[in-house]
């Protein structure tokens, strides 16, 4: 396995694959790790995911984006952030159904640093967004999914991992043109940053729209974990595997 940093778009980027020198990629996936994370958070998972299905590794190149935003202001300074959230997240008080009809401050801009590291992801392939899987865990997830929502094209597949619904009209208007596009969803019933009530809210919005979800509740809180990663892994291969 090989691993680089580059700049991609207008995001850092760790690329990870174990192609045979000079072999292209026929499937590139990128993956949005979670607020408050390092940039380097889901290499360890990209790592878990090739072990998992060594095909993966051979034919699948791996790009995790670092968020733009630094959170040295709140005493993190190796964490990342993809917009800020509200504190009042924290208090177990929170208006998720509010929050869920809003687009959060710093969004727009998280969007745009995406879209253009899948557009430098797809030239430096040479993959159209037809074979480039999308995700994230937490904040990742509902940024991956507002991009793939939005690309020109629909991207092979959506990976949603203990991620919520947020800019709900807008997602459920958008969702009607990705009809048919395989999604993973995982989230953990006791998740208690992130309830399953909204991960479930997300799930039938995509649904109701025509998606193809694959939704996995696992007995777990705000975390991966090895039954997901393994339904993920084969997710992944079927998305390798489509033409």
């Amino acid at each position: 396995m090989r691993g680089v940093s580059t700049r991609l778009g207008e995001l850092d980027c760790k690329v990870i694959d174990g192609l045979p020198p000079g072999s292209p990629p026929e499937l590139a996936v990128i993956l949005c790790h979670g607020y408050g994370a390092p940039a380097t958070d889901l290499v360890p998972v990209a790592a878990e995911l090739m072990t998992l299905r060594p095909e993966l590794a051979q034919r699948t190149r791996f790009v995790l984006p670092g968020a733009p935003l630094p959170l040295m202001e709140l005493g993190m300074p190796s964490s990342r952030a993809w917009f800020p959230i509200p504190l009042e997240l924290f208090t177990g008080q929170f208006d998720w159904d509010k929050y869920s009809r809003e687009e959060p401050e710093g969004l727009r801009a998280a969007r745009r640093a995406m879209m253009s590291t899948v557009s430098a992801v797809a030239a430096a392939t040479n993959l159209p967004y037809g074979r480039i899987v999308l995700g994230g865990f937490s904040q990742g997830g509902m940024v991956a999914t507002d991009v793939a929502l939005r690309l020109e094209e629909p991207p092979a597949g959506l990976c949603i991992l203990s991620g919520t619904l947020i800019v709900r009209d807008e997602w459920k208007a958008r969702a009607e043109a990705r009809k048919g596009l395989p999604v993973f969803q995982g989230h953990g019933r006791y998740d208690d940053l992130l309830p399953i009530q909204t991960a479930e809210r997300l799930r039938d919005l995509l649904t109701e729209a025509g998606l193809d979800v694959e939704f996995l509740p696992f007995d777990g809180p705000h975390t991966l974990m090895p039954e997901e990663l393994e339904r993920m892994a084969d997710f992944l291969m079927k998305r390798l595997e489509a033409r």
